[in-house]
């Protein structure tokens, strides 16, 4: 009866082997599976230039949008102190005057665009005149 028994854990014994004979061939599997994709990460430099460059651009805009609120918060603070500081008459003043630049840069904007015109009628009429000669 003990060589029976003895087989019985012998066969027990081989079999809780191979269960973990397999469970650790498949943890190996597993860690060589992640080494190589670790390993193929790091070849591949395109990837990690994009990533870089994703990383740079994340940081200039918000770096950028941290500035542009800085500024924005700056020159609120100097309109008002500015509004606080002028005197009412000098507001006034500034505020024809700007009514005025604007009036101005419209006529001007329109000149050149009507001197072309005419000068592009003028060219037609002329041309034609002398086609019918």
């Amino acid at each position: 009866m003990s060589e029976k028994s003895h087989d019985a854990s012998t066969h027990d014994a081989s079999t809780h082997d191979a269960g973990e004979l397999r469970e650790r061939i498949e943890h190996t599997r597993d860690e060589l599976g992640r080494t190589v994709e670790a390993l193929a990460a790091k070849a591949d430099v395109k990837a990690q230039a994009r990533q870089k460059t994703e990383a740079a651009k994340e940081q200039v805009t918000e770096k950028a949008a941290v500035v542009a609120g800085q500024v924005r918060d700056k020159a609120e603070q100097a309109a008002q102190l500015l509004r606080e500081k002028t005197p009412d008459a000098v507001r006034e003043k500034a505020v024809q005057a700007a009514g005025q630049a604007r009036a101005s840069a419209t006529r001007v904007g329109r000149t050149p665009l009507l001197v072309i015109g005419g000068a592009v009628i003028l060219f037609l009429v002329v041309r034609r005149s002398r086609g019918r000669r």
